[in-house]
């Protein structure tokens, strides 16, 4: 499906970035780097990813977390769940996490991202510091913890095209790292994941 796509807003990136000096990569002792966190809503992506930002601010790197629901009330507000609008909110997801990373940033996104052409977009854009995380639960049990009741809406056609119900989801088997959150807690699998990133972020290795 053929779509045309919209500028990324200059205003909103410029807020993002106003406060960045330009020698930023010089300044931060780290290399930056991409983690896409890809899985079903109520997998934990968003837990893992707010307690991986702390970790990397205990041991002295500085990252920023990017995610899909906070976008989609700000940046991507304007999108919708067509397949195209999806496609859009993943490319703008991209290029910002491209931007920051430019600035030596540790870029953690947490989105959804259902299909493999998706997470193929965003790694095209971010290009060979992205790094693919699955974070794997079964759908069940992502129902279960419906925090946000989206499930029970999308069961009751209060809401369409919700993934995992009206709306498929093609797992992330080629991800560099698969998390299984339903054998083990959102703590385990940061440090897992701070285990897998480390040597990748470190700036003797740039």
């Amino acid at each position: 499906m053929e779509y045309t796509a919209s500028k990324l807003p200059e205003d909103f990136v410029s807020v993002i970035l106003s406060s960045l000096k330009a020698d930023t990569a010089d300044i931060l002792h780290q290399k930056g780097m991409v983690i896409w966190m890809t899985g079903l809503s109520g997998s934990g992506k968003s837990t893992i990813a707010r307690l991986l930002e702390k970790k990397l601010v205990e041991e002295n790197y500085f990252s920023v977390v990017l995610d899909g629901d906070e976008l989609r009330q700000t940046l991507n507000k304007d999108l919708g769940f067509s397949e195209a609008d999806r496609t859009e909110n993943i490319r703008r997801a991209a290029e910002l996490a491209k931007l920051l990373v430019q600035k030596n940033i540790i870029v953690i996104c947490s989105f959804i991202t259902p299909l493999q052409k998706h997470r193929q977009l965003a790694a095209a854009i971010t290009g060979n510091m992205y790094y693919e995380v699955f974070v794997d639960c079964p759908l069940h049990v992502c129902e279960q913890r419906d925090v946000k009741g989206l499930y029970r809406k999308a069961r009751n056609n209060e809401i369409t095209d919700f993934t995992g119900i009206g709306s498929g989801f093609e797992p992330g088997i080629d991800a560099s790292l698969i998390l299984h959150t339903n054998t083990e807690s959102a703590a385990e699998s940061m440090e897992k994941l701070y285990t897998a990133v480390l040597s990748f972020i470190q700036a003797d290795n740039i």
